[in-house]
């Protein structure tokens, strides 16, 4: 039997938000070791702000972020910065300016290599496997390439540092559907390179259908999780969350917020 631990991430009762007000409401989580899971829920449910809380961008006030490096070894990232998650081999790419426009595409990538900045040719070119159409826009400007190929960039700069756990904040955000597809695509072919991804996502059907596990926030509080075609089966997601009814069901939650206010 595999020493690998069963989980890479384990997110326990966190409560975190800016300033004095709590956005996330004792919200927990498991990314079990090479797997996809999945975060959805209406906007405002607390989706981009644990992701900060993971990543460091944002400290906890409660609750505790735990990872277990390649080695097995558990470490609290509670508290930590960013820089240091990444060091301990997690990356986020998120939703917004997830490049520097002014660098090249090289240079985005140089700066996602700074872990291992002696070993950044082997590194690029394994990042080139991934994503080879890179391999020609390497000394073009970030801010000259379309959307979906912005964010290819990004995504490689995240992937260049050797992450044990890719986060990423809504990968399909502003791109057209073709393009959405080929970022899912890749998304999966990450994964099955033995890379963990933990995705935070609105196009919630097509996320859970490549989900191993999914959890549903809803008001900042864990509303519902399962397997990923658990969670598609299921009428309560169906009816709040997937196609128009799913839109529908957004509004009413937040209607529903609003009231309680």
């Amino acid at each position: 039997m595999s020493d690998e631990p069963y989980a890479v991430l384990s997110v326990r009762g966190v409560v975190a938000g800016y300033g004095e007000e709590d956005i996330l409401h004792g919200v927990s989580l498991d990314v079990p070791t090479g797997k996809v899971v999945s975060v959805i829920g209406p906007n405002g449910s607390g989706k981009s702000t644990l992701l900060k809380a993971i990543y460091g961008l944002i400290h906890p006030h409660q609750g505790s972020v735990t990872f277990w490096d390649r080695s097995g070894e558990e470490r609290d990232l509670t508290g930590l910065r960013p820089h240091a998650v990444t060091r301990l081999g997690i990356n986020l790419v998120p939703q917004l300016a997830n490049v520097f426009p002014d660098l090249s595409v090289r240079e985005n990538l140089e700066v996602g290599a700074f872990v291992h900045a002696g070993r950044f040719q082997d590194n690029l070119e394994r990042v080139l496997l991934v994503f080879p159409a890179l391999g020609t826009m390497l000394h073009s400007r970030a801010a000259t390439l379309s959307g979906g190929q912005r964010q290819m960039v990004g995504i490689a700069r995240a992937l260049i540092s050797d992450p044990r756990l890719l986060v990423l904040d809504e990968p399909s955000a502003g791109l057209a559907p073709s393009v959405v597809d080929t970022v899912f695509a890749t998304i999966k072919s990450i994964n099955a390179s033995g890379v963990s991804i933990l995705m935070v996502e609105q196009k919630a059907r097509q996320c859970l259908s490549m989900s191993d596990y999914g959890y549903v926030l809803d008001m900042g509080t864990n509303r519902m999780s399962g397997t990923g075609e658990q969670l598609l089966q299921d009428p309560e997601v169906i009816q709040l969350y997937l196609g128009n009814r799913g839109r529908l069901g957004a509004d009413v939650l937040r209607l529903r917020k609003e009231s309680l206010a």
